[in-house]
């Protein structure tokens, strides 16, 4: 068995990354995009570790595949929680309210946007549009969309999600 990587704790030799790169052909920049989506759907978010192999298969620097990463907010370095919670802050919703939504997950989970609670069981994530301006304010937990949400909304629906972690 191989030696564990201190970051994710997987093998070094992981074999669902190499499943994926497998796929790809070896040395062909233009399908770094793909590539990142597969592993991000894997895992969760793109760890140090896929970033390097990754930049190894196809042959370009670690530096230029952590670039795309970050330039689109699909992507994401840090494991997400078991609920992430995405809150609408686009024009729509905030003219609703959708500051005081965040605000009360804030409070609430004692974390803020881009942050993951201690257990892993939520994360919250500020985005700019989710393409439900009709609903605003909107908040959406993993693919659930909430319309026409209020902070009242926001602690009902983390009081069920909690309950059924017990």
């Amino acid at each position: 068995m191989g030696e564990n990587c201190a970051e994710c704790n997987c093998s070094k030799t992981d074999e669902k990354l190499e499943d994926i790169l497998k796929k790809y052909e070896h040395g062909d920049k233009s399908q770094l995009i793909q590539i990142l989506n597969e592993v991000q759907n894997e895992y969760g978010y793109i760890p140090a570790h896929a970033q390097a192999r990754v930049a190894d298969h196809l042959e370009i620097s670690r530096a230029e595949v952590y670039g795309v990463i970050t330039f689109y907010s699909r992507f994401t370095l840090k494991p997400k929680g078991k609920y992430n919670i995405a809150v609408c802050l686009g024009t729509a919703c905030f003219v609703k309210g959708s500051q005081s939504i965040l605000d009360r997950l804030k409070e609430r989970l004692k974390i803020s946007g881009g942050e993951t609670t201690e257990d892993g069981k939520f994360s919250i994530d500020e985005v700019r549009c989710v393409g439900a301006c009709g609903l605003a304010p909107v908040f959406m937990v993993n693919d659930e969309v909430y319309g026409n949400a209020t902070v009242k909304m926001v602690d009902e629906v983390l009081d069920k999600l909690e309950k059924e972690e017990m």
